[in-house]
């Protein structure tokens, strides 16, 4: 009796966590990190440097920007942005790929992530970079 009793009472569905957890924030902080992904796809040295935190600044040396933003010539370069998760209120990590190739080469990836962070009432600065 208990058995079927049990059998016949209905079952919770799972639920799947909801893919989109995705808030103003967390779409400010993605395009965010896109645009300074983009920076560094176009060898934009200064559009990538207004982007970056004060202390990402501090942090990285003139030399590893300078290599950062100006590879080997003739190299291309592409990006793919995971999804990302808040680290906490206004601080926002997101997996990347930095894919680079030079003619006659292999294509080279950077497995990384990217850390944006609030700057401003509407602002974001990238906080550590791939």
């Amino acid at each position: 009796m208990l058995a079927s009793l049990l059998l016949s009472l209905p079952v919770p569905a799972k639920t799947k966590p909801s893919a989109s957890t995705a808030d103003r924030d967390y779409i400010s902080a993605l395009a965010a990190a896109n645009q300074f992904l983009h920076a560094w796809q176009a060898q934009d040295h200064e559009a990538g440097l207004v982007m970056l935190s004060d202390a990402a600044k501090q942090h990285t040396s003139e030399e590893r920007l300078q290599s950062f933003f100006a590879p080997a010539s003739g190299t291309q370069q592409a990006f793919e942005i995971s999804r990302g998760k808040r680290v906490k209120p206004g601080r926002y990590s997101f997996p990347v790929v930095l894919l680079e190739t030079a003619p006659g080469h292999a294509v080279h990836r950077r497995f990384s992530h990217i850390i944006v962070t609030r700057a401003g009432k509407e602002e974001w600065a990238v906080d550590k970079l791939p």
